[in-house]
């Protein structure tokens, strides 16, 4: 097996290069882009279809060999003598590039130079499928729209040390799937939640976060100073306490959603900094609520 068969981030695994000579070549292929007068940050992409578009129109757009163009980041490659293809992801979908060296000219060594695993490009060219019958996008130019000066981690391997895994939420969520299909989830969870209360004639609202007293449940405090006002302050424990300030007020159904804070142990399943639901009805007992 070649150099050009080994994915790159098998590649730097096995040669276990260091993690600082990566991102200096990856700084090396940033300037090179530069000196080519080419923004490796651009603000903005001329993005026609999303890759999830092209997917669900994909016999229409191959058929009508329509460019499209589409960006992603790059998550995985392989090359062939005179051509390229690489697996561009967007959210939870891939497609195929394949880019030729006979179509892109000059832009196909400049992918070779300064493209790596974990880049973010913009693609135009047309869908096709290939032989073995992959939908593909047949590459007529492309741009870098973000460089990554880190490596992924390790395909086969995902992320998985759990001190890593919670302090790099963002490597999290981009390596193992079900973690994004637990943040969708929460999502739906979410919603599902405040379409029952409006179905049960409750208000949303908001309440302070800062406390001048630490109440509303049994909880360690975290504390802060308002310098404007002289006054110390505490990150809410609760909505408890103004929730049932605006039953007084005059609303009969009211309810949070809001973050609160306590300032006591953290572990894998506990956080101090947690969303609460915390609903209160005028003129219902506990049975009421229950119910």
């Amino acid at each position: 097996m070649s150099r050009d068969d080994i994915p790159a981030f098998i590649f730097y695994t096995r040669l276990n290069m260091p993690l600082e000579d990566i991102r200096i070549e990856r700084i090396r292929k940033l300037k090179i882009l530069k000196e080519k007068g080419l923004n490796p940050y651009p603000a903005s992409t001329n993005r026609t279809h999303s890759i999830a578009e092209v997917i669900k129109k994909f016999a229409t757009l191959s058929k009508s060999k329509k460019p499209v163009v589409i960006a992603g980041r790059v998550m995985a490659q392989r090359e062939h003598g005179g051509a390229v293809f690489i697996d561009l992801g967007e959210q939870k979908e891939q497609i195929q590039i394949y880019l030729k060296k006979d179509i892109l000219k000059d832009q196909f060594e400049l992918f070779l130079e300064t493209a790596d695993i974990g880049d973010f490009i913009e693609v135009e060219g047309h869908a096709f499928l290939t032989k073995k019958g992959e939908r593909s996008i047949e590459a007529k130019q492309w741009a870098m729209l973000a460089k990554s000066l880190r490596p992924l981690p390790e395909k086969w391997h995902g992320l998985t040390d759990v001190e890593e895994r919670f302090r790099k939420r963002y490597l999290d969520l981009l390596m193992n799937p079900e973690v994004r299909n637990r943040f969708e989830t929460r999502a739906e969870i979410i919603r599902t939640v405040r379409e029952f209360h409006e179905k049960q004639g409750f208000l949303e609202v908001e309440t302070p976060i800062f406390h001048p007293i630490a109440g509303g449940a049994l909880a360690r405090p975290f504390s802060t100073h308002h310098n404007a006002l002289g006054t110390d302050f505490y990150l809410r424990i609760a909505t408890e306490l103004y929730l049932k300030r605006l039953i007084i007020a005059g609303f009969d159904r009211v309810y949070e959603i809001g973050k609160d804070f306590r300032n006591e142990g953290t572990d894998a399943q506990h956080n101090p900094e947690f969303s609460m639901l915390e609903c209160y009805a005028a003129y219902w007992d506990e049975e009421d609520m229950m119910e």
